[in-house]
């Protein structure tokens, strides 16, 4: 265990249940903190798109009020999640938390004034969608550092507990506040919310880790990060396979307003009833999670989760009346609550700590990207059909590609233990004085049985997706053609300090895979290890001889 970063408290035999996660107090505050940044979010959305309405006639204007909250997610999602890495995360939790208490200020300050105009509405929702942005990797990240890893599916199902239910007190809380006090008073009142989580926030164990090394410069981050993900195969599979749900569960909510007005005699009380259906469907099954992952695992949830949301989504579409809709819509929040639950904390384990927050905003813009493309093939379906086939469509789409994708499991390789290890250093006799100074070359030379080789190229394998995982720029692996059985192995760093990176992100699964790799060396001594660094020549190789 590493005395420098807090470890998550360990509880003894499995979890009580749904609300075992609430006993630790950090994940308690942390909780709180989340379901009041949310509650404030759903009040900032409902009120600025009201507000827009009041200012402008323009439909276009009050269609980019949703426009200019999301589109932070997609321009900062990724460089967010790497500062969250590279910071206190507590702290930064609670810089974002007094931008958003800043921007909330400044937009009642204008009201105040009378110096609201549609132009300004927009920056400001930007500006409240660049907190939001920065805010989701570092919650996401923090989670799993408050609980034991077997409360860790508990821990996700009550926070999505909490944000599908501020998706309904949200809205509440923001009518009475304007019926009661005004528009300006809502964004007072959220400004006021953002600020008391500060303290609240505060009271989380620090997340500061020693810093044997200078801190990483954020574009190198950012590399370092999506290198990462496209190098770890379980969080490939976790991204197709969240693509794939969201792409096609978001055919309903994008279509609900829609679906609402068709029924007879419907009114905006039809669309609150069919949006609070959806919440007390998700809210529900978070409760019931814990006991239902009891009895399956993880892609036997999704594949469950995939078909009940199918078929719910199907049926609330066939409807011909909303009595009829809103069981079908319980049952469409249920079965989106324990897919994404799954694939959320399938995300979570397959990540390391030193890059969860960067992992967790890809994973996060994955799912606003496919919410995003789906509402717009849907929607385009629906105009070139009708309602009830779009709506048919994409069930039977989704139910064609679960059946295709049954062997995508993402269960699979999460088992790996990805805590840091701390028995592998940098040779002694190998220190650069100037880590900025590179490209640094590393060779490894093998001697194995050639009858062995086929078995040493499949660990090869796994070594090279685990070098690049960890930064490695490039990665090659020749043959002596002249000795059989003779490998090189050259593994190139961006800079000496880069490649001691490396071995602080080691993990206790990556030293087991150098276990295995070493159980193939069949030589006198070690596998022989070279460390060269790029000479100062005034004009740099091109040669492609380190397999780039």
């Amino acid at each position: 265990m590493n005395p420098d970063h807090p470890q998550p408290p360990e509880a003894a035999g499995a979890p009580s249940g749904a609300l075992s996660p609430m006993r630790h107090a950090a994940f308690r505050s942390m909780w709180i903190v989340w379901l009041v940044a949310n509650v404030g979010m759903w009040m900032n959305d409902v009120t600025s798109a009201w507000l827009m309405t009041s200012l402008t006639d323009s439909a276009a204007m009050v269609a980019l009020v949703q426009t200019a909250l999301t589109l932070p997610v997609f321009l900062l999602g990724l460089p967010s999640g790497a500062i969250a890495d590279m910071l206190d995360r507590r702290r930064y939790a609670m810089a974002t938390q007094l931008w958003v208490g800043a921007v909330g200020t400044f937009t009642a300050a204008a009201l105040l004034y009378g110096l609201m105009t549609p132009v300004l509405l927009l920056a400001l929702s930007f500006a409240n969608g660049i907190g939001l942005a920065m805010r989701w990797p570092v919650f996401a990240a923090i989670v799993p550092q408050l609980v034991p890893r077997a409360e860790l599916p508990a821990a996700l199902a009550l926070n999505s507990i909490a944000m599908n239910a501020s998706r309904i007190v949200g809205p509440l809380v923001a009518g009475a506040a304007i019926g009661a006090l005004g528009i300006g008073a809502v964004f007072a009142l959220n400004a006021g919310l953002s600020v008391a989580m500060v303290f609240v926030v505060y009271r989380w164990p620090s997340t500061r880790t020693v810093q044997r090394l200078p801190r990483e410069r954020l574009l190198t981050a950012i590399r370092a990060g999506a290198q990462h993900v496209r190098q770890s195969l379980p969080m490939r599979r976790v991204l197709l396979r969240i693509f794939i749900f969201f792409f096609h569960s978001t055919a309903l909510v994008s279509l609900l307003p829609v679906l609402a007005r068709r029924f007879p005699g419907s009114d905006a009380g039809t669309f609150t009833f069919m949006l609070a259906s959806l919440g007390v469907g998700a809210i529900a099954a978070g409760v019931l999670l814990p006991r239902l992952r009891r009895r399956l695992d993880t892609d036997q949830v999704l594949f469950w989760g995939g078909l009940l949301h199918a078929l719910a989504t199907c049926a609330a579409g066939l409807a011909p009346d909303v009595r009829w809709a809103l069981p079908a819509l319980l049952l469409s929040g249920m079965a989106w609550i324990s897919v994404a639950n799954g694939v959320t904390l399938a995300a979570q384990v397959a990540l390391p700590d030193w890059v969860r927050a960067r992992g967790m905003s890809i994973y996060m813009m994955a799912i606003m990207g496919s919410s995003a493309l789906g509402a717009a093939t849907w929607g385009h379906v629906a105009g070139w059909t009708d309602l009830r086939s779009a709506l048919a469509l994409s069930a039977a789409s989704a139910l064609l590609v679960l059946l295709a994708s049954r062997r995508v499991r993402i269960g699979d390789g999460l088992d790996r233990d990805l805590s840091i290890a701390q028995d592998l250093q940098p040779p002694d006799d190998c220190q650069i004085a100037d880590g900025a100074r590179g490209p640094v070359l590393v060779i490894i030379e093998y001697q194995i049985e050639v009858d062995g080789a086929e078995a040493f190229l499949a660990v090869m394998e796994e070594t090279r997706r685990a070098r690049l995982s960890q930064g490695a720029l490039s990665w090659a692996l020749y043959a002596d053609a002249a000795v059989p059985g003779r490998y090189i192995e050259q593994v190139r760093d961006a800079s000496w300090l880069e490649h001691l990176r490396r071995y602080e992100r080691m993990t206790v699964a990556d030293m087991d895979l150098r276990q295995r790799r070493m159980g193939f060396h069949i030589g006198p001594e070690a596998p022989r290890i070279s460390f060269c660094i790029a000479a100062p020549t005034r004009r740099r190789s091109t040669s492609p001889a380190l397999g780039d």
